[in-house]
């Protein structure tokens, strides 16, 4: 039997029927139509899925919608507009960090997180924090140098 749950997701509240046990991506991406995080493994183990709750950074493909219900989710799509990019998100665009970007949105959103947490990462901090995020492409360094162009201006 669905159940109802309130989600503030980007600063918007919603209040949906959903059936117990459904995850948090799906929630995401099927009812809300938010399509930065992505599924990509289903075990918590790429990070393509990544969210931030309450600030942190959180898998959202084992994460179950009652387990969130009346917290504060943050997507990909919270952190800037297409028009005016959050600073890491520009950060990205400017080092060129994408290449297929099925994994983007894990690392900006992981690095979002790192950078609030410590604003003046080391380069080894940046490859210890995005450690758990898996990227096929091979754009790492790449996506080191977006860190840390956006950590020099300030982008927490």
């Amino acid at each position: 039997m669905p159940k109802t749950v309130r989600l503030k997701v980007n600063g918007q509240s919603h209040d949906l029927q959903v059936e117990p046990g459904t995850l948090l991506l799906y929630v995401l991406r099927d009812n809300l139509g938010l399509h930065g995080p992505k599924f990509g493994c289903g075990l918590s183990q790429c990070g393509a899925c990544t969210v931030h709750l309450d600030g942190q950074a959180t898998r959202s493909c084992v994460m179950p919608v009652e387990a969130v219900d009346g917290r504060e989710i943050t997507t990909l799509e919270g952190l800037g507009t297409i028009d005016r990019p959050d600073p890491l998100q520009q950060a990205f665009i400017d080092e060129q960090a994408v290449q297929c970007g099925y994994c983007i949105n894990g690392m900006i959103m992981t690095a979002k997180a790192l950078l609030k947490e410590n604003p003046h990462p080391t380069r080894n901090d940046i490859k210890q924090a995005l450690d758990g995020n898996l990227c096929r492409c091979g754009t790492h360094m790449r996506i080191v140098r977006a860190v840390e162009r956006a950590a020099k201006v300030g982008a927490t």
